[in-house]
């Protein structure tokens, strides 16, 4: 078995992160049918209780659109900045782990997240979505 380097998926680490850039604009515009265009129907979330247990389950477009809907445009004055880390299970697979700091005017938080990414015939999609403490929006 081999290593997956970022060399040697450097045009698909390109393509990823400019993919999340584009998300990230559609995000901060609030955008939520664009949003719900670039997944990859029905998404799996995975995340945990209050009690430390896993919880998983599907989303399709409609529910993805509520959840958002919620969390978007409820945010208010937000800024977000993220480093992102994407590592190839193959060419058409990537996990991208991401560290992100939410800023508001009462604070900064600090999160962790990652997304499962998955190369169609139309471009990069995300299918698998993995945060902890999201229960309740599931």
């Amino acid at each position: 078995m081999t290593s997956t380097t970022h060399r040697e998926y450097a045009e698909e680490t390109k393509e990823v992160l400019a993919w999340f850039d584009h998300y990230d604009a559609l995000v901060a515009a609030a955008d939520l049918e664009a949003m719900a265009d670039q997944a990859a129907f029905p998404l799996n979330e995975v995340t945990d209780d209050a009690d430390g247990h896993a919880v998983v389950g599907t989303c399709d477009r409609e529910q993805f659109i509520a959840q958002m809907r919620e969390v978007v445009t409820g945010a208010g004055d937000v800024e977000i900045t993220s480093v992102r880390t994407p590592t190839f299970l193959s060419r058409a697979l990537c996990f991208v782990l991401t560290e992100a700091t939410i800023t508001t005017p009462e604070g900064a938080t600090t999160m962790r997240y990652g997304d499962l990414l998955t190369r169609t015939a139309d471009g990069w999609r995300f299918q698998t979505m993995v945060a902890g403490g999201w229960a309740a929006q599931m």
